[in-house]
Order: C-alpha cells, then sequence, then structure tokens
C-alpha cells in the first residue's frame, strides 16, 4: 500500500473538459468558455458555468496540500513569493498581446485584483499553515462568499435581503465552531493561524467585488496579466534578494520535488484559474463565482485525510453550518448596482 505522502503527487483527476476550457481561455479563442462547449457540442452556457466551478473547486481545493508540500523545503514568504512570481513568468509571454496604453484607466482594477486577490492572500495562507492544518485552511476558505455579500453592501452598494444577512450570521458561527474544534492547547493558535485566513479571505471577496465593478469588459486573461505584470516583478525582487531561496534550491536534496509542487500550484492555482475564474464571474455573479468555495473544503478534507492530518468529525459539522450559511448568502441573491 503507498503511503498517504506518495498519494499526494497530485493525482487529482483533472479532466479533458476541464484542460480543453483553458487551452480556450489560453489561446484566447474566444472570452466566453461558451467556444469550448460548441466543440464538443455542448450548448447549454449554465451547464458550462457549473462545470467552470468545479474545476476550479478541483483545483484550488487542492491548493493548500500543495502549499504544505512546497513548505516542506522553503519558507511560508518563499513558497508565497515563489507562486506568485511563477505565475508572471508563466504568464509574460502574453504581455505583449494583452498590454497596451488603452488599459491603463483600468490600472485600479488591475492593481487591485493582483494584490487583493493574489499577492496578499498568497503570503496570509502560507502564513496560516505553519500553524494550522491544510484542511482547515481550506474549510476556513469558505468564508470568502460571507465576505463577498458583506463587503458588496457596505463598499460596492450592493443591495441584499434578510435572508442573506442570516446566511452571513450562521456562516460566521460555523467558522468560529471550526476554530474552536482540537484540544484547548490549541485554541489559542487556531484563533492566532486562522484569522491569517479570515483576512485572506476578505482580500479574496474584495477582489471578487473589484473584478465585477471595474474590470467587468476586459478580457479576462488581458486582466490576469496585467495583475500579474504589476504584482510578479515584486515577488521576484522579494525571492531572489531578501529569502534564503536560492541556497536551499542547491544544497536541499528535496528542493527540486518540493519546487515541482509550487510550479503546479503557480501554473494551475494561480496563473491559469485566474483567468478562468474571471471569465465566471462575468457569466454569472460575483457570489455565484465566489461559491466555488462550496467544493474547495471537500478537496482539502480529502487530501488532508491522504497525508494524516487530524480531521474530526466536528470539522464536518461546523464545515456544513458554513455551507449552510454560504447557500443562504446566494439565495436570491442581487447583484450590485451599476
Amino acid at each position: 500500500m503507498q503511503s498517504p505522502r506518495k498519494l499526494l503527487f497530485l493525482k487529482v483527476p483533472y479532466s479533458k473538459f476541464t484542460f480543453l476550457i483553458l487551452a480556450s481561455c489560453i489561446l484566447n479563442l474566444d472570452s466566453n468558455p461558451i467556444f469550448v462547449a460548441t466543440k464538443i457540442k455542448v450548448v447549454n452556457t449554465k451547464f458550462i458555468n457549473w462545470v467552470i466551478l468545479i474545476a476550479l473547486a478541483i483545483t484550488w481545493g487542492s491548493s493548500f496540500i500543495l502549499m504544505k508540500r512546497g513548505m516542506d523545503v522553503y519558507s511560508s514568504e518563499e513558497v508565497a513569493a515563489l507562486r506568485i512570481f511563477i505565475a508572471f513568468l508563466f504568464l509574460s509571454p502574453l504581455i505583449f498581446k494583452h498590454v497596451n496604453k488603452s488599459l491603463l484607466k483600468h490600472w485600479k482594477g488591475f492593481v487591485g485584483m493582483g494584490v487583493l486577490g493574489n499577492l496578499i492572500p498568497a503570503f496570509l495562507f502560507t502564513k496560516a499553515e505553519t500553524g494550522i492544518s491544510s484542511s482547515l485552511t481550506g474549510m476556513l476558505n469558505s468564508l470568502t462568499p460571507l465576505f463577498t455579500l458583506l463587503l458588496g453592501v457596505l463598499l460596492f452598494k450592493s443591495k441584499t435581503k434578510l435572508i442573506n444577512v442570516i446566511g452571513i450570521l450562521i456562516g460566521f458561527v460555523g467558522a468560529i465552531g471550526l476554530l474552536l474544534v482540537g484540544k484547548s492547547e490549541d485554541m489559542n493558535n487556531n484563533l492566532l493561524f486562522g484569522f491569517y485566513v479570515v483576512l485572506a479571505t476578505i482580500c479574496y471577496a474584495l477582489s471578487v467585488n473589484i473584478i465585477k465593478k471595474d474590470l467587468n469588459e476586459v478580457n479576462s486573461i488581458t486582466a490576469t496579466v496585467w495583475a500579474m505584470m504589476f504584482i510578479g516583478p515584486f515577488a521576484g525582487i522579494y525571492l531572489f534578494g531578501f529569502t534564503d531561496f536560492t541556497t536551499k534550491l542547491s544544497s536541499n536534496p528535496l528542493a527540486y520535488t518540493s519546487l515541482w509542487y509550487i510550479v503546479i500550484l503557480a501554473v494551475f492555482g494561480t496563473a491559469l484559474s485566474v483567468m478562468i475564474f474571471n471569465v465566471l464571474i462575468r457569466n454569472t455573479n460575483a457570489l455565484f463565482a465566489s461559491s466555488v468555495t462550496y467544493l474547495i473544503p471537500i478537496v482539502a478534507l480529502m487530501w488532508g485525510v491522504l497525508d494524516g492530518e487530524d480531521v474530526q468529525l466536528l470539522h464536518f459539522v461546523w464545515i456544513i453550518i458554513i455551507l449552510l450559511g454560504v447557500y443562504l448568502v446566494n439565495k436570491k441573491a442581487v447583484q450590485p448596482n451599476k
């Protein structure tokens, strides 16, 4: 029988359908994934949106264990910087096609998407995993839709209903419950490092609303390239100028194995998935898109169990409560005013 560690070499079942969707965005054959649907004789746009949602859940749900494997060798800061810098390098060939002066008017949206949707959360998530398990981090990530609605109402003039507010409250109760699961001596640790995840979900929620409000008319690849262009160089400067990355790469025998996990995380979990996520936001609404977090904790829990993490029955109880809150948040939600 293979050990859990060996099982973690990314045996996530990315389907042929998923890669068709990714390929359509890379080639920029059409900014709408209905192109892929036409190619395989599927014309139901709603169905396509749900397939994209599931594909993103598999990708992002696996990202927490990939971060953990990256930190077998590298520090949390090095893993975060590598993730952003590698994603930037991967997208850099597209700069000449997608960067032009006419888009400078959207620079605030690009910066918001890059900093709040990628840079800051990358560092917060890896920092969190120095103190709590990857599965708990993935479960707490489910707070994103709740903050999406809350911040949408407070900052972006979104309209809401009582049922949505009840959903927010239920979700927060579930999050507190998750943080309190475990031994009493672990609770302070959970609260401290769990707070980093909460901050990351707030950043994600701000980014989702910014994309919907300011970048709705910008091609998803173009938006991703611009966002990475703003933050990628800074991540590279930090990585090579202020960390021990190069020393570890040359001296640690496991350095390239961990680096491979981070490359997968950067290419699939950041560069490609961000493009697809932006398509989903434009084709649906901010709340539907952020509801990818319904499925992320399931994938994260699966990897946590395979890696031998302490997953208890109460974890499932509280995550169900959070997801109930997410369901109510999305119930008859109204899009932001324009």
